[in-house]
C-alpha cells in the first residue's frame, strides 16, 4: 500500500537532526531527544525492552485495551481512527477489531516512512474492508495538516506524552484540541506515579538492554553526521527526579574525552564524570493529568488504570 501523504522526507530528517545536535550539544547540560534512538537497531531494542520483567509499561497499558477495546468502541463509536506515533500498530490491532462495526478508515502516523508503509501493509491485509491511510509526518510539527474525518478517535498511546517536557505538554495537546470536532475523541495513554525504586528499574533493567538503547542514539549521530563518539566510553544513568516527578535517562562521560562532528563542524568536550540528558520521562497524577487537560481544552471523560494502578488510558474530550 503506497504513503497516502508525505509531509517529512529523509532530507527534513537530517536537518531537524543536525539541528538538534547542534543545539543539545552545545547546551549547558548536554541534551539530545529520544526521537533519535529509533533507528532500525534502535527500534529492535526497544521492542526487546518491552518483553522485559523489568518494563511494565507496555504490558499495563495492553491489558487495559485488552480489557477495555470493546467499551471504547461503544462510547466513541469512531469512524476514523488516527494514531500519532503508530510505529507497528501491534496494540492498534485491539482497537481496529473492536471498531469493526464502526470504523472506516485508519490513518497510522509516523516518521519513519519505510516502517510506516510495511505496518500500513500488514493492517490493511488483515481487515480489508478498512481504508488504511498511512502519513509520514512529525505530529510535533504537522498537527494541523493531519487528515481531518468523521467522529475521529486520535490515539496517542505508550505514555509518550510523558517524553514531552510541561512546558510543551499543554501547548501539544492544545494543538491537537484545535482539531478536534465536537464528536471527536481523544486515547491517551500515560505512566503513573509509583515506587521510585520500581520507575528506575524499568529504566535500568539488570541484562542492560536499556543502557544499549541509550547509547544508541551515539551510533546514530556516527553514522548520520560523521561523529567519531565511542559509546562503550559513555555509561547508562537512569534517575529518579521527585520534585518534577519524573525519570531521566542520561549518558555519563566515563573520562575526560573529544568528539567531533564532521557534518556539524564541531567539536565538543566531554569532562569526566559529565552527564548528557537523553530521555525524561514524566509520570502523572490524576490532579496533573486533569489540569493539564483543562489547560489545553480538553476534559477527562473516562479513566481507565490496570488492576495494579500503574498505567492510565484516559478517554479525553473537547470541553465544549
Amino acid at each position: 500500500m503506497p504513503i497516502s501523504k508525505r509531509y517529512l522526507t529523509p532530507d527534513d530528517l537530517g536537518k531537524s537532526l543536525r539541528q538538534d545536535v547542534a543545539d543539545g550539544l552545545t547546551a549547558f547540560p548536554k541534551t539530545l531527544p529520544p526521537k533519535w534512538f529509533y533507528d532500525e537497531r534502535g527500534s529492535e531494542l526497544f521492542e526487546e525492552i518491552t518483553r522485559l520483567e523489568e518494563y511494565y509499561p507496555t504490558r499495563r497499558e495492553r491489558a487495559i485495551l485488552a480489557e477495555r477495546a470493546p467499551e471504547i468502541a461503544e462510547v466513541t463509536g469512531a469512524r476514523t481512527l488516527l494514531e500519532l506515533g503508530a510505529g507497528s500498530g501491534e496494540k492498534t490491532r485491539l482497537l481496529l477489531d473492536a471498531l469493526a462495526d464502526t470504523l472506516r478508515t485508519y490513518v497510522p502516523v509516523d516518521v519513519s516512512g519505510d516502517f510506516l508503509a510495511l505496518a500500513a501493509d500488514q493492517i490493511a491485509a488483515d481487515h480489508p474492508g478498512l481504508q488504511v491511510h498511512a502519513v509520514v509526518a512529525d505530529y510535533e510539527r504537522h498537527l494541523d495538516l493531519l487528515p481531518a474525518g468523521e467522529r475521529r478517535l486520535i490515539a496517542f498511546l505508550g505514555g509518550t506524552i510523558g517524553n514531552m517536557a510541561p512546558d510543551e505538554r499543554v501547548p501539544f495537546l492544545g494543538g491537537l484540541r484545535a482539531t478536534m470536532g465536537d464528536g471527536d475523541a481523544l486515547l491517551l495513554g500515560a505512566d503513573l506515579v509509583k515506587a521510585p525504586h520500581r520507575l528506575v528499574r524499568a529504566y535500568d533493567d539488570a541484562r542492560g538492554v536499556t543502557a544499549e538503547f541509550n547509547r544508541n542514539v551515539l551510533r546514530v549521530i556516527n553514522r548520520e553526521l560523521g561523529a567519531d563518539f565511542v559509546p562503550e566510553r559513555f555509561e547508562h544513568v537512569a534517575v529518579w527526579d521527585g520534585p518534577q516527578e519524573r525519570i531521566e535517562m542520561r549518558l555519563r562521560s566515563a573520562r575526560a574525552q573529544t568528539v567531533r562532528i564532521a557534518a556539524l563542524d564541531l567539536v565538543v568536550e566531554f569532562a569526566a564524570g559529565e552527564e548528557m540528558r537523553t530521555e525524561i520521562s514524566s509520570k502523572f497524577r490524576r490532579e496533573r493529568f486533569e489540569a493539564e487537560a483543562s489547560a489545553a481544552g480538553l476534559r477527562v471523560d473516562r479513566w481507565w488504570t490496570d488492576r495494579d494502578g500503574d498505567f492510565v488510558l484516559s478517554l479525553v474530550r473537547p470541553d465544549l
